[in-house]
């Protein structure tokens, strides 16, 4: 197969050259761990104590890795992206929250994101996190098992009330609802609920999406089991797999609480695992919609492989490919240009609500093997490109 990710000009082609050297500033600092520890430390500090530091963190981290402080904020950079194909997937990113309103808070936002995908071609699925319209404990707990109390029942039914609403409303609005996956301790309570909402409104096709986190050795079993579910029972899978979001958190856990780690065993590993629920999914592509979400430039490769030797047209509504904003445009405007199907997940939020979402990048792009250096790489050749060099 033709490589095609190393072609800067189509990368970078929306970026100014002030723009280009932003990134390349940010990536050098994010190729420093120390650097990081330190930075998020100190940000975290300076808005507790409501130091005057939100212009600065716009200017820089939030606004190369986010779309704007509001969803009306976005439409500027949707717009832009979709000049070349790329397409958005607005993400509040405002994580963390524990209480009933902000919860309805969150459900009112993604009804918004739904109504605005309805009206735009550029903006193709909607997305939310379960811990976005619940306690993460409550999950937690009933994963465990355990006996809710009747005001934890009660909770639980707004719970599952914000799901059907937001599921519902996506269905009849005909746009396609990603489903966040998180950590591995709540997330059976979670997957309950999400297959529920996919038996009820995936009769016709994959409208509601679970995420599979495929540094989970237990993901591809899992996806074998929904797959006999979705036969028996007459629904479409709709299945956003990414490699892992958590993975520092969850092999501390287990090794705390004295469980085996659901963590796979290598980074080849998890690599494995990735690419062999990518080919399960090709080869029952009848029940099932894919949305690759992955930085990894040999697994993007491997998908559209698997598409050119089943005949499978690029532009095959099934099969999406996904990237974060401000990561890998190398991959995600490069597809575009060669008539692939990608959207870029764009979060959006108020710069202090959204701090937890930008540190987790930070801390994720020096933990992944690669990554930093990968960006760090095509930018300067862009620049080299543009200076003639």
């Amino acid at each position: 197969m033709e490589k095609i990710f190393n072609n800067t000009q189509v990368a970078f082609s929306l970026k100014s050259d002030t723009e280009l050297d932003r990134a390349y500033f940010l990536f050098k600092m994010i190729a420093n761990q120390p650097l990081v520890r330190i930075g998020t430390a100190v940000t975290n500090f300076a808005l507790k104590a409501n130091l005057p530091v939100e212009g600065l963190i716009r200017a820089t981290v939030f606004d190369h890795f986010c779309g704007g402080v509001n969803e009306v904020d976005c439409l500027s950079v949707v717009d832009k992206m979709y000049t070349k194909g790329v397409s958005s997937v607005l993400d509040y990113s405002v994580e963390g929250k524990e209480e009933e309103d902000q919860f309805d808070a969150a459900l009112e936002m993604t009804l918004k994101t739904i109504e605005f995908a309805k009206e735009r071609l550029a903006i193709p699925f909607a997305v939310f996190k379960p811990t976005g319209f619940g306690r993460f404990e409550l999950y937690e707990k009933l994963g465990d098992q355990q006996t809710l109390t009747r005001e934890e029942q009660a909770e639980w039914n707004r719970v599952v009330a914000r799901f059907d609403l937001v599921c519902k409303d996506a269905h009849s609005k005909n746009v396609a609802l990603l489903i966040d996956g998180e950590e591995s301790w709540m997330q059976d309570a979670a997957d309950d609920l999400v297959t529920e909402m996919m038996r009820k409104y995936n009769k016709e096709k994959a409208i509601v999406f679970n995420t599979l986190q495929m540094y989970r050795w237990d993901r591809l079993d899992y996806l074998k089991k929904l797959h006999e579910q979705a036969k028996n029972d007459g629904f479409f899978i709709g299945m956003k797999l990414v490699r892992g979001a958590y993975m520092e958190k969850e092999m501390a856990r287990a090794e705390e609480k004295r469980y085996q780690s659901p963590i796979c065993a290598s980074k080849e590993a998890t690599d494995d695992n990735y690419d062999a629920a990518v080919r399960y999914m090709i080869e029952h592509l009848d029940l099932m919609s894919i949305f690759a979400g992955t930085h990894n430039e040999l697994s993007t490769y491997t998908l559209m492989e698997l598409m050119q030797e089943k005949g499978i047209k690029t532009n095959d509504d099934r099969i999406w490919f996904g990237q974060l904003y401000g990561m890998s445009d190398n991959i995600s405007y490069n597809l575009a240009a060669h008539g692939y199907n990608v959207a870029k997940y764009l979060p959006f939020g108020p710069v202090k609500d959204v701090m937890p979402y930008l540190i987790r990048r930070a801390e994720e792009n020096t933990s992944v093997a690669g990554q930093t250096s990968r960006e760090l790489e095509m930018i300067k050749a862009e620049r080299n490109r543009r200076k003639g060099k």
